[in-house]
């Protein structure tokens, strides 16, 4: 595929700067302008900053007072490089390599502390790379530092077009095509996260290196255990996070996924419950998957709507929110699909919801949840609207815009809901009338823009003739 466009307003206004010209002018303040050293350097950065420098990755500090060379990043690159020049079994199995590695991992996860940008700009990401693509899967000590260490480094465009560019993808999907050590295979993963993030080149690559497969190996392996960064690469290699690009192609990856099974496999994390250290992962994974109506019904007729409807009542029992949310947004999804809406409706899934609301009745977000399954729910369905209004959905839109008005997302959502209950139902419209509830769409429609559309849509549904007033 062709590389992508810029982003809009980008590159071009922004200037780059070596480290050598950033010394050189601060010396210049120094010996020409007879600044103090501290002056100096201010000065070199306020002046490059209002010239739309990019100083990111730059060591700023003045020269000739052993700030570059004595920077720790900088000091840890070059011991590495000194290492991989003489790369030897016992430097393989040396404790010196591993704590230089953990080292450099520990300095550029400092949040705020720009290290990551200082190693990157000084080939830091070629270097691990190196490394990871030298190291044998014997050394799984060193191998597994590497990849930790190669982490917080893919932070950012440039990051990651210079893993691209050093075959990154290639090495990455070696090492997990083959390796059997949890810890490598977890570290491994979440590379391809951090990676494909926000790039679709890399997306593509890792696609073309049959990542799919390899994932689902993993995850059907004997004995398995939970890896949370298999969930996570799926996840990003199935979002349209590039900007740069008009069309993604993630559509036909979550095709592709499904057509080798990931389906089945990640059903079985549902089937398992509420008490699955998966769950949470394989509700936003499968969610990131149906992308279709047939996918949908794919999860269905495995069993998935079953296995939400179990653990949306577990997961209000036990008081669990982060389930509960995440149940219903993979559930909201799967009832795109007309065949899937009459499966929720005949399994008393309307009637689960409604209990699920009033467990976590003080939470706005879940209630947003419920509101919006629903809203699909009765999309075009008098039927599915009238049983909705029997279980206490009517009910449920009233009392939560009257205890949360300032919840913009749980309003607009009250707002759809209360409007495909009433579209094609006459007798539901008279009953949210005889309850005031215009009163609150209103409410909601002066208070938040995000509800102004849903708002006014719903008053007209309503059959109020002044719904624009």
């Amino acid at each position: 595929m062709p590389p992508p466009a810029p982003p809009k307003g980008g590159g071009s206004g922004v200037r780059s700067i070596s480290q050598g010209a950033f010394d050189d002018l601060v010396r210049e303040n120094i010996e020409d302008l007879g600044m103090d050293p501290a002056e100096a350097l201010q000065d070199a950065i306020d002046t490059l900053t209002l010239q739309s420098v990019d100083l990111s990755g730059i060591v700023t500090c003045v020269p000739g007072e052993g700030g570059v060379k004595d920077n720790p990043v900088l000091r840890c690159l070059d011991k590495l490089k000194q290492l991989q020049s003489e790369l030897k079994d016992r430097v393989y199995e040396s404790d010196e390599l591993v704590e230089c590695l953990e080292e450099l991992s520990s300095l550029c996860s400092l949040e705020g502390s720009g290290n990551a940008a200082v190693a990157t700009r000084n080939g830091a990401v070629e270097l691990i790379c190196l490394f990871c693509g030298q190291i044998e899967l014997r050394y799984n000590r060193a191998l597994n530092a590497s990849l930790r260490a190669l982490a917080p480094l893919l932070n950012d465009m440039q990051s990651r077009e210079q893993f691209k560019d050093c075959h990154g993808p290639k090495t990455i999907v070696g090492i997990l095509d083959v390796s059997e050590n949890l810890e490598t295979l977890a570290a491994g993963f979440s590379i391809v996260a951090l990676a494909a993030t926000a790039n679709e080149i890399l997306k593509e690559s890792f696609m073309e290196l049959k990542i799919d497969d390899i994932i689902i190996r993993v995850l059907t392996r004997p004995g398995k255990q939970c890896i949370q960064s298999v969930y996570d690469a799926i996840r990003v290699l199935l979002a349209a996070d590039d900007n740069r690009v008009v069309a993604s192609q993630v559509y036909g990856y979550a095709r592709r996924f499904a057509k080798i099974g990931i389906v089945v496999v990640l059903v079985e994390s549902l089937h398992e419950g509420i008490s699955s250290p998966s769950l949470v992962s394989a509700c936003i994974a499968l969610k990131a998957i149906a992308v279709n109506d047939e996918i949908c019904k794919s999860i269905a007729e495995n069993g998935g709507i079953d296995a939400l409807l179990n653990c949306i009542d577990d997961s209000g029992a036990q008081g669990n929110k982060i389930a509960a949310k995440v149940c219903c947004s993979l559930l909201s999804k799967l009832a795109g699909s007309d065949t899937n809406k009459n499966t929720i409706v005949e399994k008393k899934g309307m009637d689960k919801l409604i209990m699920l609301s009033s467990r976590f009745g003080d939470d706005p977000s879940v209630l947003q949840e419920v509101m919006s399954i629903i809203s699909i729910l009765c999309l075009r369905s008098p039927d599915n609207a009238a049983r909705a209004i029997e279980v206490g959905a009517g009910d449920l839109a009233l009392q939560a815009m009257q205890k949360f008005p300032n919840a913009q997302q749980m309003q607009r959502s009250s707002c759809l809901m209360i409007r495909n209950l009433a579209v094609r139902n006459t007798e539901n419209r008279t009953l949210f009338l005889g309850n005031g509830v215009d009163k609150y769409i209103r409410k909601a429609r002066q208070n938040h823009e995000c509800c102004k559309d849903a708002a006014t849509d719903a008053l007209r549904d309503l059959g109020l003739d002044d719904y624009n007033s």
